[in-house]
């Protein structure tokens, strides 16, 4: 009997539709200045999985890329423009954003890039200058 667990998600309007399998690697928030600009929010909710565990299974077709630096491929649907993952390919792993994988129990666990916080967010969870240093950041902590 396989245990494993899958997600199912996709874009605003459906036409890509996603399967993550197994757990993400990390959730959290990102506060840093291109995933705020890209998600026109105040933070980013994070899911970060190990790229075979993200499968496109429907619209691959409808899928844009977007490299504003060679740390981020960001991906959104070309029919909505609703935005579903980001390639990071120096970390090895994939975003796939919160808000799209609607049945996954979202548990974030760390604020990344906290020194670009516009919201500061009382919540108890470590809040790093940028990345924890098992990310390759310097793994400094930032008050609440």
């Amino acid at each position: 009997m396989n245990t494993t667990k899958s997600f199912d998600g996709g874009c605003f309007c459906g036409s890509v539709r996603i399967t993550v399998t197994g757990e993400p690697v990390a959730m959290g928030y990102c506060h840093c200045e291109s995933c705020r600009h890209w998600s026109a929010g105040p933070v980013n909710a994070f899911t970060l999985w190990k790229p075979e565990a993200v499968n496109v299974t429907q619209g691959a077709e409808h899928i844009g890329t977007y490299n504003k630096t060679p740390r981020s491929a960001r991906k959104w649907c070309k029919q909505c423009g609703g935005h579903v993952m980001t390639d990071h390919p120096q970390m090895g792993l994939v975003d796939v954003y919160a808000a799209i994988i609607p049945h996954l129990q979202y548990a974030p666990g760390v604020h990344v890039n906290y020194e670009e916080t516009r919201l500061r967010l009382k919540d108890g969870l470590p809040k790093f200058k940028d990345v924890p240093k098992e990310m390759g950041g310097s793994g400094t902590a930032l008050p609440e």
